[in-house]
């Protein structure tokens, strides 16, 4: 019967040092790190503002249809933001090494310092551990006059050719998001949001 105890003792030992060992493992993974690295593929009402610089620089036609908006009281826009993630557990940095894949990615844009849509991504997305950032595209939809309708038609042109014009200023856009990460000890999920800028990697 004590040899039986024994066994069990040593069970549960064996079991709790595990334990710890696990959690002090999980303790260690590093949060990833984010940043906007871009827009891409930027239109209004359909029109690609990429390389743009002013109105002028678009042909006769499209420019026309452009002058439509002030009477449409609408001004949808459509872009893709690049969404850099990095992994920071290697190995080498960190102590242990890890790919992690994001489950949910919840989102929410802000342009201006106003909040505007939300989202999440449709499939998950495996960040590897391997030192690279992988970069998320986020398709945005959106219709500018209805969070900036006090700005007025020639600052709503201005700052749809600031976002998506040939100097492409990512300064004016923010991205808070809040993820679900999956690694090899369990999911977590982040409890709060993460503001998103383009000059440094936040986490």
């Amino acid at each position: 019967m004590k040899k039986y105890f024994s066994y069990i003792i040593i069970i549960i030992l064996t079991l709790g040092i595990y334990s710890c060992s696990l959690y002090q493992a999980a303790q260690n993974i590093q949060k990833l790190k984010f940043k906007i690295s871009g827009i891409n593929d930027f239109r209004l009402m359909g029109i690609s503002l990429t390389g743009k610089t002013s109105i002028s620089d678009l042909s006769w036609s499209d420019a026309l249809k452009l002058k439509d908006l002030i009477t449409l009281k609408s001004f949808p826009i459509q872009f893709v933001l690049n969404l850099d993630a990095y992994n920071p557990n290697d190995g080498n940095s960190s102590p242990i090494k890890s790919d992690a894949t994001i489950t949910s990615l919840d989102w929410r844009l802000i342009i201006d310092d106003v909040p505007t849509i939300n989202g999440n991504i449709n499939t998950p997305i495996t960040i590897p551990a391997s030192g690279q950032s992988v970069t998320i595209p986020l398709m945005m939809e959106l219709d500018l006059y209805k969070f900036f309708s006090d700005r007025g038609y020639d600052k709503l042109i201005e700052l749809a050719l600031a976002l998506g014009g040939l100097n492409n200023d990512l300064t004016r856009v923010k991205l808070d998001v809040k993820p679900s990460v999956k690694t090899i000890f369990g999911t977590v999920t982040y409890p709060s949001w993460i503001t998103v800028i383009n000059k440094t990697y936040s986490n």
